[in-house]
C-alpha cells in the first residue's frame, strides 16, 4: 500500500502507515488502567503493545493498538488526555536472541533510543519490539539495511 508520506528513497518493505503509539495519562488510583482497558474492549480495540510508567501522582500508559484512529476518537469523546506519536516496530524473526543485533545496529549508527518495549502480540508469528528513536526515518533505514523488517500499522491491524 502506498502512502503519500513515503518518499522515493524508501524501499517497498517500509511503505504503509507508521505504527502509532497512544500515550494515556491516568491518575494514580486503583482501577484507572482497568477502566481504560474496559473502554477499549467495548470499542473492539485490541492492545498489541503496552508499557506503563508509574509515578506518585500519575501514570503514563503507552499503547499500541490495532486501530489507533478509533481509540483516539474514543479518548477525545471521553475527555481522556492522551498523546500520539509514531514509532518503529521491528520484527525479530529469530526471537529475543536477535534483540542485541537490532540494538547494536542502532548503536553503530549513533542514534538514540528514547524508550523500548516488546509487543504483546506476535505479528506475522515473530517477536517484535517497539522503539522510539530520535529520528524514525533514519532508524528505519538503519534497521532495514541491517536486514530487519520494520513493521507498519497495516502489519499489526487485523
Amino acid at each position: 500500500m502506498d502512502n503519500e508520506e513515503d518518499n522515493s528513497s524508501q524501499t517497498s518493505t517500509i511503505k504503509g502507515t507508521p505504527v502509532r503509539q497512544i500515550a494515556v495519562f491516568l491518575p494514580n488510583r486503583p482501577g484507572a488502567f482497568v477502566s481504560i482497558l474496559d473502554l477499549l474492549r467495548t470499542s473492539h480495540a485490541v492492545v498489541l503493545g503496552l508499557s506503563v510508567q508509574d509515578s506518585i501522582d500519575n501514570t503514563v500508559v503507552r499503547l499500541i493498538v490495532n486501530d489507533p484512529d478509533t481509540v483516539e476518537t474514543l479518548f477525545i469523546e471521553k475527555g481522556i488526555p492522551f498523546n500520539s506519536t509514531d514509532l518503529l516496530v521491528v520484527a525479530l524473526r529469530d526471537g529475543a536472541e536477535q534483540m542485541p543485533d537490532c540494538l547494536r545496529a542502532l548503536l553503530k549508527a549513533e542514534t538514540n533510543i528514547h524508550f523500548i518495549y516488546p509487543l504483546l502480540s506476535k505479528p506475522e508469528g515473530h517477536a517484535a519490539l517497539a522503539l522510539h528513536v530520535e529520528d524514525n526515518h533514519f532508524g528505519q533505514a538503519v534497521l532495514s539495511k541491517a536486514g530487519f523488517k520494520v513493521l507498519r500499522q497495516e502489519d499489526l491491524s487485523r
